[in-house]
């Protein structure tokens, strides 16, 4: 969440930022948010002066009983008594003003960086880059639903009667296909630095607010209400609050963390051919890369993080454009994201395959995620980052529709000493 220091010393930018967002209300947010800081300020000054009356007033209450004073003795002590009273009330309203406050700044977005671009949504995103080389298909080529099907990989109606819609099988080449994506994903991570995680796919709501799932998109997660635990959305989620309420010594910054888990969202209200075979499931595979680090080297952590993911779409032969999020197609917690797109020929459309998110101190600040300068010692909120490296089911669609073959689907170079076979057929 944002820091009231943010907001204070820089209210006109945070409302700018918010604006660019589109959050509605964005002044009035920050106004009550203002209010409600100013409320808890004023209270803590009186109880500050109270505390300090009432010490000040129980050393003399000694001298006044040694020097006969009795009656001014008692007095001093109704005086604290009334004093104590009157605290008891302060920090009723000190405990209710940071509780109102901290409710309020989890409702209120990040604030994207100034190289945010403005824009309502996906049309108004820049393309950053594009890499990879096209496929000439055949006008009867296939969408990967269908490819499933003839090769027999991805049961799709099985997985209806098992589990729902959204919730495919994998079957043989299919099932094989997906442990080598996932394995060459981890080993390219641990090749540049990261240390993978094993983490569970389960977390409390406490690691939900940590990261702004909570309570943003609460109604998009599985909820387990017996004991109060959400099946994760990302490995982002569990990775990520491994560091709530961790003091991180300097030196030990930037933390690189990678962790292949399966990942399980409602997307309550999907509907259409963007919901066709894997486009958009609610139980899917990925390998997720996540990032700690101190805020003067974040920047060059985002652009390696880009630079890993790019280089994994090169080497899986697969083309591919890089896009600046505008303002209005941000994540909520985001101050800055790339998205990865890869190109279905039989489709004709672009697929988003990955994020690559900075988030400045927003989740930090939730996290309460710190590191310890090695100069002067000081205590300060860390930059979080992540992004998926990469999420499979696209990748998958993209590989099967963009590699067929009259013979078959050919597997690119670089996967084949993972599946152990050149073509599905």
């Amino acid at each position: 969440m944002l820091t009231i220091k943010q907001i204070t010393s820089d209210t006109e930018t945070v409302i700018r930022g918010l604006e660019k967002k589109h959050f509605k209300n964005a002044k009035e947010s920050i106004a009550k948010v203002l209010n409600i800081n100013d409320q808890r300020r004023n209270v803590q000054i009186e109880l500050d002066k109270n505390l300090s009356e009432v010490n000040s007033t129980s050393k003399v209450i000694g001298e006044l009983i040694k020097n006969g004073k009795k009656e001014e003795a008692i007095s001093a002590k109704d005086r604290i008594t009334e004093l104590k009273e009157k605290n008891k009330d302060l920090e009723s309203e000190m405990k209710k003003a940071a509780d109102d406050l901290r409710d309020l700044l989890y409702t209120i977005p990040n604030v994207p960086y100034e190289c945010v671009p403005e824009g309502f949504g996906a049309t108004d995103n820049i393309v950053e880059k594009t890499g990879g080389k096209r496929t000439n298909l055949p006008k009867d080529a296939l969408p990967h639903w269908e490819l499933a099907k003839k090769y027999n990989i991805i049961d799709f109606d099985l997985g209806v009667k098992v589990s729902g819609a959204g919730f495919p099988i994998y079957k043989g080449k299919g099932a094989r296909l997906q442990r080598a994506l996932i394995n060459f994903f981890l080993d390219e991570a641990l090749a540049s630095g990261y240390t993978e995680i094993m983490p569970p796919t389960v977390v409390n709501s406490a690691s939900g607010y940590g990261t702004g799932q909570l309570p943003d998109k609460e109604g998009q997660m599985y909820h387990c209400e017996v004991d109060d635990l959400y099946l994760i959305p990302t490995a982002e989620v569990p990775v990520t609050n491994i560091y709530r309420d961790v003091i991180i010594d300097e030196k030990q910054l930037p933390i690189k963390n990678c962790a292949y888990t399966e990942c399980f969202r409602r997307e309550a209200g999907s509907y259409g051919k963007d919901v066709r075979g894997l486009n958009r499931l609610h139980e899917f595979s990925k390998v997720e890369l996540v990032r700690i680090d101190k805020p003067e080297h974040s920047k060059q952590s985002h652009q390696e993080m880009l630079d890993h993911v790019e280089r994994l779409l090169i080497k899986l032969e697969l083309p591919y454009h890089i896009l600046r999020l505008c303002g209005g197609d941000m994540s909520f917690t985001s101050s800055l994201c790339f998205d990865f797109e890869v190109y279905s020929e039989a489709q004709q459309r672009w697929l988003e395959v990955s994020s690559v998110s900075n988030f400045d101190t927003y989740q930090a600040n939730r996290l309460k995620c710190r590191y310890r300068s090695s100069t002067d010692k000081k205590i300060n909120l860390c930059h979080t980052l992540n992004g998926s490296a990469l999420a499979l089911p696209r990748i998958v669609a993209a590989i099967l529709e963009n590699n067929q073959t009259p013979e078959g689907i050919h597997i690119p170079k670089v996967l084949i000493p993972y599946c152990g076979f050149d073509i599905i057929d």
